[in-house]
């Protein structure tokens, strides 16, 4: 079995937070959990980067993308959307498009932001539209998860998400830790499943 991958851009740290804390939860399914970032753009010119970060995850390429057997998309709130440089790397994700290499695949999408109202919600939905469109099969945390109706910091249906405060320095609550966990869980036991059906269908001959 592949891995779940755990693609996100963090400024201040605390995405990268929540993407450790969803691989926890890959990881206590069973899968392995594969980290990934995106390189910061520049509004004047094309940024450079070196190939491999100072600190932190390795930037991804588009075989972290072809080989995996999920994905957890994270991004801070840029505006009630998705942070540049993660629409950038999806912008350039044609060549996958075109091969249907994401199709039937289990995604999933998380998001901190400074303020509670600072549009978690719109961001998580913006992040699963290119999702959409890859055929990808989107996943959210059902109320089952209670952490949803108890939290006064982050955690929505439609993702795990973060409060990090108007210092962008507030740790993860526990509901918001548990929550990344559930997510990073439920993407692990969905590819597992997904991939138990496929190898018990009869294959032509």
């Amino acid at each position: 079995m592949s891995y779940i991958l755990i693609l996100y851009y963090s400024r201040y740290g605390a995405t990268a937070e929540m993407a450790r804390q969803i691989a926890r939860g890959v990881e206590s399914a069973g899968l392995e959990a594969r980290l990934r970032t995106v390189p910061a753009v520049s509004t004047l010119c094309e940024a450079t980067e070196n190939s491999i970060p100072d600190a932190g995850a390795p930037y991804v390429d588009h075989d972290d993308l072809r080989h995996c057997a999920g994905l957890a998309l994270g991004s801070p709130t840029r505006f009630g959307n998705m942070a540049a440089p993660v629409k950038y790397f999806l912008d350039g994700t044609s060549d996958l498009w075109l091969a249907g290499a994401l199709i039937g695949k289990p995604a999933g999408v998380f998001t901190s932001t400074s303020s509670l109202h600072g549009g978690q919600e719109s961001t998580l939905l913006s992040m699963m539209l290119p999702l959409l469109h890859h055929g990808m099969l989107l996943m959210g945390l059902p109320y089952s998860e209670t952490d949803l109706i108890h939290t006064r910091s982050g955690g929505t249906p439609y993702g795990p998400s973060h409060q990090a405060g108007s210092g962008n320095d507030l740790p993860l609550t526990d509901e918001e830790r548990r929550l990344c966990q559930a997510l990073g869980k439920r993407l692990a036991i969905t590819a597992l499943s997904l991939s138990l059906h496929e190898t018990g269908i009869p294959q032509p001959h």
